[in-house]
C-alpha cells in the first residue's frame, strides 16, 4: 500500500500503527452494525418508529466514530496529552453543568442538549482522565518533587463528585476503577490496596443507603422473588437460553423482541438469541484480543507515560465490556453500561472511538523499533525508562 521509504505522514502512520489492533477494532464496530440490523427493528416498532430508525442512526454514528479513531491515532504522545487535557477540562465543565442545565431522565441528570442533540459528558471524561492521569502518575514517578498523584486524585474526586450528584453509579465505578488501575500499575503497597478495597465497600454501602434506585436494583438482584421488576433481565436470560449454540437465525429470536433495550444495554443477549452462544464467544474473544494486543503494545513502549496510558485505556475498555457482559448474564445488578462499539449510543460510540484512537496512538512503534523483529533485546528491556513526554 505504501513504500517503507516514503516519508509522508500517511505512510509513517501506516507503518507505525498496530494494524492488527486497528483491524480488530474495525471488526468489532462491524459486528455492532450487524447486530443493529438484528436487534433494533423490534425496539423501533414498539416505539412507533420506522424499523430502520436505529439502524440508520447507528450507521450515522459509526462513520464519524471511525473518523475520530483514525484521526486521533495520528497524534504524537505530546499531542495526545494536550487533547486529553482539553477534552477533560471541557467535559468536566459540562459534567457539572448537567446538574443545573441537564435533561432529567428517570430522576437523573446525565445529558445536556445542544441544538437539538444530546451529549453525555461523562463518556468523554473516562478516556481523557485515563490519559491525563497516566501522565500525572508518570511525572510523579520520574520526578519525585512533582505532586502528580495528588493532582490526579483531586481530578478523580471532582469527577466522582459530579457523577454522584447526577447520580450515575455505573460511570462512578468505572472512573474509580480507572484510578485504581493507575495506582496498581504505578506500584502501591498492599496496605493501600486493602485500604482502597475498604473504601470501595464503604462507597457501595453509601450508594445503597442514599440512592433508592441503587437499593432497588441490589435488592431485586439478591431477591428476584421479592416483587422487584425483573422483566428485562428475565427476557435477556430467555434470549440467551433459546439461542442455543448456533442461534435461531436472523430475526427469529422471540425473547429479543420483548427486551426493551435489545439494541443498547442488552445487545449481547439479543445476539445470543439470533446467532447463538458460539457467536457470542467469538465476540468475547475479539474483545479479549483487543485488550491483550493493546497491553502487549504498551509494554513495547520506552516512555513510562505511553505505557501507563495505553495500558489504562485497554483495561478501561475491558472493564466497561466486562460490566455490560456481567449484566447480560445476571452476574451483577443492571448498570446501564454499553458494550463498546456494539451497543447503540452516539455519545458512547464517539467517546470510545476517541479512547481507542488514543490507545492506537500510544501503541505505535518508532522507526528504529520497526527495524527489529521479535522480542526486545536484554539491553533494551533493562534500560531506564525515558521521561514522559
Amino acid at each position: 500500500m505504501f513504500s517503507r521509504a516514503e516519508k509522508t505522514p500517511l505512510a509513517e502512520w501506516w507503518w507505525s500503527i498496530d494494524r492488527e489492533l486497528l483491524g480488530a477494532l474495525i471488526l468489532l464496530m462491524t459486528c455492532g452494525m450487524v447486530l443493529s440490523f438484528a436487534a433494533s427493528p423490534p425496539v423501533a416498532e414498539r416505539l412507533g418508529l420506522s424499523p430502520w430508525h436505529f439502524i440508520i442512526r447507528h450507521a450515522m454514528f459509526c462513520v464519524p466514530a471511525l473518523g475520530v479513531m483514525i484521526v486521533t491515532s495520528f497524534l504524537s504522545h505530546r499531542q495526545a496529552r494536550i487533547w486529553a487535557l482539553v477534552t477533560l477540562a471541557v467535559s468536566l465543565l459540562l459534567l457539572w453543568a448537567t446538574l443545573r442545565f441537564g435533561t432529567e431522565v428517570k430522576g437523573a441528570r446525565r445529558w445536556i442538549s445542544f441544538a437539538g442533540q444530546s451529549l453525555q459528558p461523562s463518556e468523554f471524561v473516562k478516556p481523557a482522565f485515563a490519559v491525563l492521569g497516566a501522565w500525572l502518575f508518570a511525572e510523579s514517578m520520574i520526578h519525585k518533587n512533582v505532586p502528580g498523584k495528588i493532582l490526579a486524585t483531586l481530578i478523580m474526586a471532582a469527577i466522582v463528585g459530579g457523577l454522584l450528584l447526577q447520580p450515575d453509579i455505573g460511570q462512578t465505578a468505572l472512573v474509580l476503577g480507572t484510578y485504581a488501575v493507575l495506582l496498581f500499575l504505578s506500584g502501591i503497597s498492599w496496605f493501600i490496596i486493602f485500604g482502597l478495597a475498604g473504601a470501595a465497600g464503604a462507597l457501595l454501602f453509601g450508594a445503597y443507603a442514599l440512592f433508592p434506585h441503587v437499593s432497588r436494583r441490589i435488592d431485586t438482584f439478591l431477591n428476584p422473588e421479592g416483587g422487584g421488576n425483573t422483566y428485562q433481565i428475565d427476557r435477556a436470560l430467555q434470549s440467551l437460553l433459546e439461542g442455543g449454540w448456533f442461534g435461531r437465525g436472523p430475526g427469529e429470536s422471540i425473547a429479543k423482541k420483548l427486551i426493551p433495550d435489545a439494541h443498547a444495554d442488552y445487545v449481547f443477549s439479543a445476539a445470543a438469541g439470533e446467532f447463538g452462544i458460539l457467536f457470542c464467544l467469538v465476540l468475547v474473544a475479539l474483545i479479549a484480543f483487543i485488550v491483550l494486543r493493546a497491553m502487549m503494545g504498551a509494554q513495547r513502549q520506552t516512555s513510562l507515560f505511553a505505557r501507563l496510558a495505553a495500558s489504562t485505556l485497554a483495561i478501561q475498555f475491558a472493564m466497561q465490556s466486562g460490566i455490560n457482559l456481567a449484566v447480560n448474564l445476571n452476574l451483577i445488578p443492571p448498570k446501564g453500561m454499553t458494550l463498546p462499539f456494539v451497543s447503540y449510543g452516539g455519545t458512547s460510540m464517539i467517546a470510545i472511538a476517541f479512547g481507542m484512537g488514543l490507545m492506537l496512538a500510544f501503541t505505535r512503534t518508532k522507526p528504529e523499533e520497526r527495524m527489529t523483529t521479535g522480542l526486545p533485546s536484554y539491553k533494551s528491556a533493562v534500560a531506564p525508562l525515558a521521561p514522559a513526554e
